[in-house]
């Protein structure tokens, strides 16, 4: 009974200093196994939460426990199989526990707030999820991120205008809104403005039924730095562009710094006043291109890091190797995961994330596969083994796959032998550009990416391509 009512005031100090969803995801029923003048053994519920208990939270328990009893040194974390036996009245259950003195700490709350010790929330609660330390530079967006830093420590006076371009969700607005937290920071005393075109759209046409084009010009002309995220949805908006047009020329000429976001280069923009569009090509024009494995896994580890959600190591490289698309679906991946843990209790394991993966058609490495889905020791040395493979299964010389001739024939096996170093052998696109010598990054690129569309439609071409990849044990 002494050590059960210990326990609850561990709790409830835990409670104290960990935040509400941590604490209802990650502790779920706790109990103590045995406790000395030095040490707390505490029983958990499974081996995942044991691991993020002693990850994440060694601290805040150690400091808990120390609360209770000043000379523990150390705790310990044991599985308890028998935690969810109703007969065990030692087990606390965190959620009840939680609602239970809910009460109590909403108390506390509301007299800090009459106390005025707590301080309101303003904007950088919010541009604190995007700033530069926390976006996950690879070999796709180092052009861009070190562009934004530059523009950063100097506003106004580097790659001005500065323009960023390339398809959806590749993590453009966060750089753009860690390039307005960024400046904020370092100059307090700068007027700066971050939007999108639908907002500048509905501000000017607002205006304009207000008869107040002259206090919407003012407000944009006071400003030291103005940024503009999706600026495509001027298309066809002549009068809305012949604005920017207007604000673009007198921040231009008054040094003040215009960062800019579109999902094309500025020569490929239609429906777009020729004279804006040269202005857009005064500065720099920099692209971010899809990432690769290397950064998608950093990408995927970086989020969950974040959230304070372990994944293991061979899931976190199944999910980077099969969801290539963009970053929005790596974080759509992640927070179905962390969905599953909290209503279920699920762990996220290989072959859960597999199944789950093949049900929503994500990825083509899953889909015809008869392989365990557990990795296989690689049967190959180099890429000139899959070379060899594709060679042999389409029944054409290597030269052939390696030159540059665009007969059908040798185009598919060629697009086959870059998917397979690409997504099974994680080369970057320089690696295998070198393999590839006369080709440039944009046609690897596009090779992958024709041969990823490609096989989603000819189920025959699936099969090969995961007969050959069988085959060679990737």
């Amino acid at each position: 009974m002494e050590k059960h009512f210990k326990l609850k005031n561990i709790i409830i100090n835990i409670i104290e200093n960990v935040k509400k969803q941590d604490f209802l995801v990650y502790f779920r029923k706790i109990s103590i196994l045995k406790i000395s003048n030095d040490s707390i053994t505490f029983w958990v519920m499974s081996g995942f939460m044991k691991d993020n208990l002693e990850a994440k939270f060694f601290n805040q328990m150690l400091a808990s426990a120390q609360s209770e009893v000043p000379t523990i040194t150390n705790i310990f974390f044991e599985i308890d199989i028998e935690i969810d036996n109703p007969s065990n009245l030692n087990v606390i259950d965190c959620t009840s526990f939680y609602k239970e003195n809910s009460k109590s700490k909403k108390n506390k709350s509301v007299d800090l707030k009459n106390n005025n010790s707590v301080t309101s929330l303003n904007t950088n609660k919010v541009r604190d999820r995007y700033n530069l330390s926390n976006f996950v530079v690879g070999w796709d967006n180092q052009l861009a991120y070190s562009a934004c830093e530059a523009v950063c420590r100097n506003p106004g006076n580097s790659y001005n205008p500065l323009y960023i371009y390339w398809d959806v969700w590749l993590w453009k607005t966060h750089l753009l809104q860690a390039a307005w937290s960024e400046i904020q920071k370092k100059f307090k005393d700068k007027n700066i403005i971050y939007t999108t075109a639908d907002k500048f759209i509905t501000e000017y046409v607002s205006a304009v039924k207000k008869r107040s084009i002259e206090r919407l010009r003012l407000k944009y002309r006071e400003m030291d730095v103005l940024i503009i995220d999706d600026v495509q949805f001027l298309a066809k908006k002549e009068q809305t562009q012949n604005e920017l047009y207007n604000i673009f020329n007198l921040l231009y000429d008054a040094n003040k710094q215009i960062i800019i976001s579109w999902d094309r280069a500025p020569k490929e923009l239609e429906n777009l006043e020729p004279r804006l569009r040269s202005r857009f090509e005064w500065g720099i024009t920099v692209d971010i291109w899809r990432p690769d494995f290397e950064t998608r896994l950093a990408i995927l580890q970086e989020k969950a890091r974040e959230r304070e959600f372990m994944i293991p190591q061979d899931v976190s490289e199944f999910i980077a190797a099969n969801v290539t698309e963009n970053v929005r679906e790596l974080e759509w991946v992640l927070n179905q995961m962390i969905a599953e843990y909290e209503l279920t209790w699920n762990t996220p394991t290989l072959p859960r994330i597999w199944a789950q993966l093949k049900k929503l058609s994500f990825t083509t490495d899953i889909l015809g596969s008869t392989r365990n889905t557990a990795r296989t020791t690689t049967l190959i040395k180099s890429y000139e083994d899959i070379i060899d493979r594709v060679s042999s299964h389409f029944g054409i010389e290597k030269e052939w796959i390696l030159w540059s001739n665009r007969k059908k024939e040798f185009m598919i096996p060629r697009q086959v032998s870059m998917y397979l170093l690409k997504t099974k052998m994680n080369y970057t696109y320089e690696r295998i550009w070198n393999i590839f010598s006369w080709r440039n990054h944009s046609a690897i690129l596009y090779s992958c990416n024709k041969l990823e569309k490609l096989i989603k439609k000819d189920v025959s071409l699936l099969h090969e391509v995961n007969t050959i990849r069988d085959s060679i044990g990737l």
